[in-house]
């Protein structure tokens, strides 16, 4: 082993994926706690990356692949954004052969490879008996590969698309609300001064929370979301009308990066994929902001009507996280240590109803979060529904 085993053992704690603001809270939680009961701490670094990476030999320098955690460096992260373990998109179960560590390429030749085997070597290896992988459903998904495998496991959800399925709130979602709204009123200032619409676009793959929330606490006129696929004629001449309205003429309309065209599909920058399979997307903003200057002489007496096209992107994701993405971090980390305490594993602990609990991990690959249209959605005003609050949940738009 690589390691001294403690009198309880040894925790170790990852973030995979996207960079949100919370991540370091929560290793910060998880850490704390766990020193403080008497349990090692280890931190993967660059996600499953790292225990992909790791050589199995005391004598190698495996300091880019993993560290041992203390309070002094949880402490002075724990208040800042992303994450100081740092993060990747690796795959374990599938990992390209150009992407196969050269101390394995012997084993490993294959043009998708699964390293699940090397994984649960290293971590038996440093001598982790509990995992604690922090990250959205990609991320999540081979946590509960290594569950089936054996390892025990409890999951953190994390992703600004607050897309996770079984919790009500995953990290970073929060300051991800929070600095939306805030670009939308500082850019309103250059719309109404230009008389313009302004065309803000949004993360959110495959779930429009990020736009149907930002637009419910008056962020914009309009939102479009890939839950449903939007007519653009139909999206300028509500926004031609919002415009109309407003004493400084100009209308405001959040779009998901996954949003589409009626009749149409996603938008993606380039064809190839990651390792989840999923292809960049990027574009969207663009095609709306220069379809609905096209369509809007159409509504405005033959007059264009000019746009100013902003992609919000990674300055959603960056910097320190607010309020909620500093106190739902601490408390996810004692949840998963709560767990870890009593010896229950293959949990994923959440947030449902405005109550921290845990559910099965494998309901990550058993089912999708999206906005549930029905409920929260108006596809005649492409715009969130304002009804029956009672007994909803913190941020109101719900996936049943």
């Amino acid at each position: 082993m690589a390691n001294v085993k403690t009198k309880k053992g040894c925790i170790g704690i990852l973030t995979g994926g996207g960079d949100v603001p919370g991540l370091n809270p929560a290793i910060r939680a998880v850490t704390f706690r766990a020193l403080h009961e008497g349990y090692e701490v280890i931190g993967i670094r660059r996600g499953w990356a790292g225990l992909v990476d790791i050589v199995r030999d005391e004598k190698f320098d495996n300091s880019d692949n993993f560290q041992h955690l203390n309070e002094d460096v949880v402490n002075r992260a724990g208040r800042t954004g992303g994450t100081f373990l740092h993060s990747s998109r690796t795959n374990p179960a599938r990992v390209r052969k150009s992407e196969v560590p050269d101390h394995l390429k012997s084993s490993y030749s294959a043009d998708k490879n699964d390293l699940t085997p090397e994984v649960l070597k290293n971590l038996e290896w440093l001598g982790i008996e509990n995992l604690v992988p922090i990250g959205g459903d990609d991320t999540l998904s081979f946590a509960v590969r290594l569950y089936q495998e054996g390892a025990k496991v409890v999951g953190i959800p994390k992703t600004m698309d607050n897309d996770v399925p079984g919790t009500d709130y995953c990290i970073g979602f929060g300051t991800c609300v929070t600095r939306t709204i805030e670009m939308s009123n500082n850019l309103r200032t250059s719309a109404g001064s230009h008389e313009r619409f302004l065309v803000l676009e949004v993360f959110g793959r495959y779930a429009g929370f990020t736009a149907v929330v930002p637009t419910m606490a008056g962020a914009a006129n309009r939102c479009v979301i890939p839950e449903y696929k939007f007519n653009i004629e139909h999206l300028t001449e509500l926004l031609v009308a919002d415009r109309q309205k407003n004493p400084s003429h100009y209308a405001t309309v959040l779009v998901s990066e996954g949003a589409m065209f009626e009749g149409g599909e996603m938008v993606f920058e380039r064809d190839a994929t990651d390792a989840f399979g999923h292809k960049k997307l990027g574009g969207i903003g663009d095609l709306v902001s220069e379809q609905i200057k096209h369509h809007s002489a159409k509504f405005n007496k033959g007059k264009p009507i000019d746009v100013i096209n902003q992609k919000l992107g990674y300055l959603v994701r960056c910097g320190d996280p607010d309020a909620m993405d500093s106190i739902v971090p601490m408390a996810y980390g004692n949840l998963a240590l709560d767990l870890i305490l009593n010896r229950v594993h293959g949990r994923l602990v959440v947030l449902q109803n405005g109550r921290y609990d845990n559910i099965p991990i494998d309901t990550v690959t058993a089912s999708k979060k999206t906005v549930n249209i029905k409920g929260n959605y108006s596809t005649d005003r492409l715009r969130p529904l304002y009804e029956s609050f009672e007994m909803k949940p913190l941020f109101l738009v719900t996936s049943d």
